[in-house]
């Protein structure tokens, strides 16, 4: 598997309803436990990964689907909003490359990483 060459962020902004088009692309056995509002876009938490979509271009009809499996996961480390640095962070090293996530205040950081160890450990 090819190193990704870049250091890939998203933000979270809120816990939204997992959506339809995401449903479809769910495998047998494979449950979607929560979904965050990104910048254009949506983050889905499954049992098995991490479903990120980026829409991309000024309509937005290409949409880069990225997914994160979570046994690819060999550490992460998450980080609560300080006084000042009101954002949490969550990053993810896999195998394929570092990942980073930053959640707006709205977002339970310590839910997301209760998920994620909870699938990867």
């Amino acid at each position: 598997m090819a190193e990704l060459n870049k250091f890939m962020a998203w933000t979270f902004t809120e816990e939204v309803p997992v959506p339809d088009t995401v449903k479809e692309m769910l495998i047998e056995g494979e449950e979607a436990k929560v979904a965050y509002k990104t910048i254009r876009d949506v983050a889905v938490v499954t049992n098995k990964r991490l479903i990120i979509a980026d829409r991309q271009g000024l309509t937005g009809k290409k949409i880069e689907v990225y997914t994160i499996p979570f046994k690819s996961i060999v550490m992460y480390s998450s980080e609560n909003g300080g006084t000042f640095d009101l954002n949490a962070e969550l990053e993810l090293w896999t195998k394929a490359g570092h990942f980073k996530l930053n959640l707006n205040k709205k977002v339970d950081v310590r839910k997301l990483d209760k998920m994620i160890a909870e699938a990867i450990l």
